[in-house]
């Protein structure tokens, strides 16, 4: 799946299938919600999205556990896959996508800046979930190729 995948697509794809969507998103802090939400038409899709930046609302509003938090940390696909369960649960979505990552600068640990964790939850289908290290290339360009991978892995999912 292309990398410049449009909101236009997603939305379109979503619109084809039926599909209502909803986001989970941590070091975008609502990118992907917007990029959707600025296409006309697109409330018929978009149901809504949850900006869970720290830890305690991925717990509180995304139902991410303390045991995952603790045992893979925020930045895991471990948390990512439980993000997009939680929206598209907490939403009554049919689809949801979730981000987690480190934007930078700096990084956390064992975790590098640029390093994102990516999940996409879909009704009937099982959780998918995927790592890539975009690099340091500052805050600005990782949340971008952040939400530009979202909305890949949204029209995939949707298309399948």
């Amino acid at each position: 799946m292309s990398e410049t995948t449009t909101p236009e697509e997603v939305l379109e794809a979503c619109k084809a299938k039926g599909l209502r969507l909803a986001t989970a998103e941590s070091c975008t802090g609502g990118m992907v919600g917007a990029a959707l939400t600025e296409v006309a038409g697109s409330s018929a899709v978009v149901l809504g999205g949850i900006v869970a930046y720290a830890n305690s609302a991925k717990r509180d509003l995304l139902g991410v556990t303390d045991d995952t938090l603790s045992a893979h940390g925020a930045v895991s696909e471990e948390t990512a896959r439980e993000m997009a369960e939680g929206a598209r649960a907490a939403l009554k979505a049919d689809i949801a996508v979730s981000i987690t990552g480190i934007a930078g600068p700096g990084g956390a640990g064992d975790k590098p800046e640029g390093r994102v964790c990516f999940a996409v939850a879909r009704d009937g289908a099982e959780t998918r979930s995927e790592t890539r290290d975009f690099g340091a290339l500052g805050r600005a360009n990782v949340r971008a190729a952040s939400r530009d991978r979202a909305l890949a892995l949204l029209l995939e999912a949707a298309e399948a």
